[in-house]
């Protein structure tokens, strides 16, 4: 199984070494990461080119602040032009535990998308207060009964992608970032007829850093649904 763990950073230096090392002390056969770095002023990318001396992962610079959805984009045509089976979404932040990647594989297995998701039965958020949990829940579910979209967990950014899956939808043609490529790309999948699996996980609330979602994104959500849902 040729795995590949995607990783957008932007001034994560903090986080990324002991992230990197938490991931690869796993032992996973056939697991690399790649980093895509959008020119962090904090150094991030000068040390994920010093972690790749010692692991198998590599580093795509970028010029700017390109965002998180054209970030996987970049990812994800990578490593299927190096003839990755599986693509796997995962925060540079520590929300999302390394230790649930096997079972994340695992699951992809039998799915053409595998979520960790925070909505299903056993999937919980630590750290964020009622009114955050309330806002996001409201979003959700207003994209859901626009969209008709089955899949409960539609923002979430932990998520395992089949090769095919991804070569069978115009991921190339999405040009939203933030949540609302996560959308898109659950909405092109369901569509699609491609099959979803939700995944319990726990979500933790960042411990360092601080969070790169903004008004834009918010905006950006809310104007892809109605786009998705009146003029496609």
């Amino acid at each position: 199984m040729q795995a590949v763990v995607i990783i957008p950073t932007y001034n994560e230096k903090d986080n990324l070494a002991q992230l990197v090392k938490a991931i690869f002390n796993l032992s996973i056969p056939g697991l690399s990461v790649l980093i895509v770095d959008d020119n962090s002023p904090d150094g991030t990318g000068q040390l994920a080119e010093e972690l790749a001396d010692h692991y198998p992962l590599r580093v795509i610079h970028r010029s700017g602040k390109l965002g998180l959805g054209s970030a996987y984009r970049e990812g994800f045509r990578h490593c299927l032009d190096q003839g990755a089976e599986y693509l796997i979404e995962m925060d540079a932040d520590f929300s999302h535990d390394p230790k649930d990647l096997p079972r994340l594989l695992a699951a992809a297995t039998g799915a053409d998308l595998v979520i960790g998701s925070r909505k299903v039965p056993g999937g919980q958020i630590i750290g964020w207060n009622w009114r955050r949990k309330l806002y996001s829940h409201g979003a959700m579910f207003f994209a859901c009964l626009l969209l008709g979209l089955k899949t409960r967990d539609i923002t979430a950014g932990f998520r395992c992608f089949r090769a095919s899956a991804l070569r069978a939808i115009d991921y190339t043609g999405i040009k939203s970032n933030g949540y609302a490529f996560q959308i898109e790309m659950v909405y092109r999948l369901e569509k699609a007829g491609l099959k979803i699996n939700e995944l319990p996980v726990t979500f933790l609330d960042r411990q360092r850093g601080s969070s790169k979602l903004g008004t834009k994104d918010i905006l950006e959500f809310f104007k892809l649904v109605l786009k998705l849902k009146f003029f496609r």
